[in-house]
């Protein structure tokens, strides 16, 4: 198993430290940073995969308010929220809600 992934995020493609391989973003707003998610040790050695859809509710000044786990593997999901909520969007005049899906695929 090769070490490293690639993880693209609407276009954007970022290196990263984990051994999973991508991640897609639905937004209506633009994200201005990502944190990628930090891949638990047991997903790594059961080889989890999988798609994690989240709904981020985010502040007007960009920042996530609150993350819910829509749908994925509940190891994954953790990872997944734990960085999201950590991602900044570009301001807006309003809140917004915003759906996330994050795909791991184990290499």
């Amino acid at each position: 198993m090769r070490k490293g992934s690639i993880f693209a995020v609407s276009a954007v493609t970022l290196l990263t430290s984990l051994t999973w391989a991508q991640a897609a973003t639905t937004v209506e707003r633009k994200v201005v940073t990502r944190v990628t998610p930090t891949c638990p040790e047991i997903a790594r050695k059961m080889h989890l995969q999988g798609v994690v859809k989240l709904e981020a509710v985010v502040r007007p000044n960009g920042t996530v308010k609150s993350t819910r786990v829509m749908g994925g593997n509940p190891v994954l999901a953790l990872a997944a929220s734990d960085a999201v909520s950590k991602w900044k969007f570009e301001a807006a005049p309003n809140e917004s809600t915003e759906i996330i899906a994050l795909t791991f695929v184990a290499q």
